[in-house]
């Protein structure tokens, strides 16, 4: 009977809809409201429950508003919150560094397609696309994954990208828009490369439990089907593949804010002794600094901070001011020629240390260690806009005898010939670096980079059920909203769609005399 009643009454509200916006009825329906906390509410849990209701707050008193203020608290948890929350890789946010004494990147692992395979791919400021191997014709040596590269064909989600595709940038070259579309990145590294072709996949990610309404979350993103790789690539940088989490389109931050989950926003913190996380959709802290991101051009097309002075010690240098990169892909910090060759000096004065050369290492103004211990050196401070500084905790290079005692030291920034500088992941350590694209700002604030709580209970092999739009409905215009292709349809013309019989109007005013009820809120 109840299911009857409740058809009915949906039918009800469907004929009045259609009443009201068609015809013009001058008819008017009410309906009488009883608030949450009445008497009359309270008579009806009591009938219900079948005893009386012995938790009911008295109207006025403390906890009358405190039931009122916790109620409005977790609606805005359940309405902000799954569009604003913090998110990882279902296998956790933690990253790692790795690598050889000369070139450290940090990884991750990420899980991708349905079922899922899980990649170590490496952490990239500096660039878009995610690409993993796949059908591999030049690819490096993989870690231990078992699956070795990632197939499309094997994954229930994808969906390849054709050249007619609007983030197919090599869509010209091609010889028919249906085409796989085909996509080369090359990297600022000497002849590194990765090419393929794109398709679409989900990436499984995990909230952090605060204010999140859903645990997991699959998100439809662009991945790179890596075929062929050269330069550092074959050498094992990028075992599994590489994570770019720059400005682009196909980058997974921005595909994420499209979608409308997260934030347009995300942290990296890298700790000192290596490890750390990644967070999309994270704003930071209140407290932290912050520096805006500069376009080249007229265009954001990196993150790109201005450099006002180069501090050495309490000495900040004149005509140091610079354009520097925020790259995560790059192990250490260069500098333009002539703001390198003024810091390296001030730093050599400052150092009180003997000078020598080590071989094999690429660094220029090193220094002997008398002691087992790094002597005192200058602190390495930048200076931003707005007279905010960054102080670097790790500017040196440690060089280590075979026993692992320490036997020197060097200042790791190189030289560059480009009027552009990058700082580079030795001088990110011990910082949660907010990267807020919203806003087009730099944050940061000291930290130890422990993961966020609630997130050691998540599993790495945790399925996901919630579902995003795919890419093709998140291209939306701001301020729109996307519709399931099941229930789009094409508007009626204006003459049909105005048109109501008056039998419907008729059938609509017994059903509510049938049904008027009055409305009881819970």
């Amino acid at each position: 009977m109840e299911v009857a009643r409740s058809l009915l009454v949906m039918a009800a509200v469907v004929l009045l809809l259609e009443c009201g916006l068609s015809t013009q009825s001058q008819v008017t329906y009410s309906s009488r409201l009883i608030h949450r906390f009445s008497d009359e509410m309270r008579a009806v849990r009591a009938s219900r429950e079948g005893e009386a209701v012995d938790d009911w707050p008295e109207e006025g008193s403390l906890g009358y508003f405190r039931r009122l203020m916790n109620s409005d608290v977790e609606r805005q948890k359940m309405n902000v919150g799954s569009h604003h929350q913090l998110l990882f890789p279902s296998a956790g946010s933690k990253t790692m560094s790795g690598g050889n004494e000369l070139g450290w990147l940090h990884y991750t692992y990420i899980a991708v397609g349905m079922p899922s395979v899980s990649f170590l791919v490496a952490l990239d400021t500096g660039s878009d696309l995610l690409w993993l191997p796949c059908d591999c014709v030049q690819c490096a040596p993989l870690s231990d994954n078992e699956e070795n590269e990632y197939n499309p064909s094997h994954s229930s989600t994808s969906k390849s990208i054709t050249c007619g595709h609007e983030l197919c940038e090599l869509g010209k070259t091609c010889k028919s828009s249906k085409q796989p579309c085909p996509y080369t990145v090359n990297y600022a590294s000497t002849a590194t490369s990765s090419s393929g072709s794109l398709v679409e996949d989900i990436l499984h990610l995990a909230s952090d439990g605060v204010n999140a309404s859903n645990t997991y979350v699959r998100a439809p993103i662009i991945i790179g089907c890596g075929k062929k790789q050269s330069g550092g690539y074959l050498d094992g940088i990028a075992p599994d593949g590489l994570l770019g989490l720059g400005l682009g389109e196909v980058s997974v931050p921005s595909l994420l804010a499209k979608s409308g989950v997260t934030r347009n926003t995300f942290s990296l913190c890298f700790g000192e002794s290596g490890s750390g996380n990644i967070y999309f959709g994270d704003k930071g802290l209140s407290t932290q600094r912050t520096t805006p991101f500069l376009p080249i051009d007229g265009k954001y097309i990196a993150y790109i901070i201005g450099v006002e002075n180069f501090c050495i010690g309490t000495n900040c240098l004149d005509q140091t001011s610079f354009k520097a990169q925020f790259d995560s892909g790059t192990t250490f910090t260069s500098l333009p020629d002539g703001i390198y060759k003024a810091v390296v000096e001030e730093f050599d004065r400052q150092a009180n240390a003997m000078k020598i050369t080590f071989e094999g290492v690429p660094f220029e103004h090193c220094y002997s260690s008398s002691s087992r211990e790094l002597p005192e050196t200058p602190s390495v401070t930048i200076k931003l806009a707005v007279n905010n500084t960054f102080l670097v905790h790790d500017p040196l290079f440690v060089v280590n005898d075979s026993q692992g005692g320490i036997v020197g030291f060097c200042l790791a920034v190189q030289s560059s010939p480009s009027e552009m500088g990058i700082i580079g992941q030795n001088f990110m350590k011990g910082y949660r670096l907010v990267f807020d694209r919203e806003n087009l700002t730099l944050g940061w604030s000291h930290s130890r980079c422990q993961p966020l709580k609630g997130e050691e209970a998540l599993g790495s092999n945790a399925s996901s059920p919630i579902s995003l739009p795919t890419t093709e409905q998140q291209r939306a215009p701001p301020n729109t909203h996307a519709v399931a292709p099941a229930l789009a349809g094409r508007t009626p013309p204006k003459s049909s769609a105005s048109f109501m019989s008056n039998a419907s109007c008729l059938l609509l005013s017994i059903l509510m005399l049938l049904f008027h009820q009055p409305y009881h809120s819970f």
